[in-house]
């Protein structure tokens, strides 16, 4: 998670927050008025089905909305634990934008079945994030000796049983794209 450093002008691609931030309540509310099957899909079919799973993840690239000379890569790794409840917590680990190692950990939710497409899938979490101090602790907000709180919004799409992939929006300051394998 890379926090906004700094008023930017918001790309197209910015605009993806606000209507999944919108989407989220009413995701949740499709699944809860279908059956308990409904969210539940044949192993063969590639789609997501039900019981209790680690996810290992990765993510080999971030998009910065804005430019600044001190941006460095972003790469992530991390692990979660899916509920077949659709609840899910775990915790990162990434070199935030400015080369500092950083750590998230987290609860949320991962919701499906709101979509005529059964791979379609839409994933909140919040909770805490760790790495950006001096000189970069103003970066993020809320920020206290290195610990702030974190947000994320990402919409993702399962190829297979194993395999998914998901664009993260990271506030206004970018996207990260995440490849993950389900360890069933």
């Amino acid at each position: 998670p890379v926090p906004p450093s700094s008023m930017r002008p918001i790309h197209a691609s910015a605009l993806l927050i606000p209507l999944t931030l919108a989407a989220a309540p009413l995701a949740a509310v499709a699944q809860a008025d279908q059956p308990a099957s409904s969210t539940s899909v044949a192993a063969d079919s590639g789609a997501i089905d039900s019981g209790d799973y680690w996810r290992l993840m990765g993510s080999p690239y971030t998009i910065h909305y804005g430019s600044d000379p001190e941006h460095q890569p972003v790469y992530m790794i991390g692990l979660e634990r899916q509920r077949s409840d659709g609840w899910v917590w775990g915790g990162t680990y990434f070199s935030n934008s400015f080369g500092q190692p950083s750590g998230y950990v987290y609860v949320g939710e991962k919701v499906i079945g709101f979509s005529r497409f059964d791979k379609l899938f839409f994933q909140w979490t919040a909770g805490v994030m760790y790495g950006y101090k001096e000189p970069y602790e103003d970066k993020v907000p809320f920020n206290y000796k290195g610990f702030s709180p974190g947000v994320t919004a990402s919409l993702g799409w399962q190829f297979t049983r194993e395999f998914s992939v998901q664009a993260i929006a990271l506030g206004t300051a970018g996207m990260m794209f995440q490849l993950a394998i389900d360890l069933r």
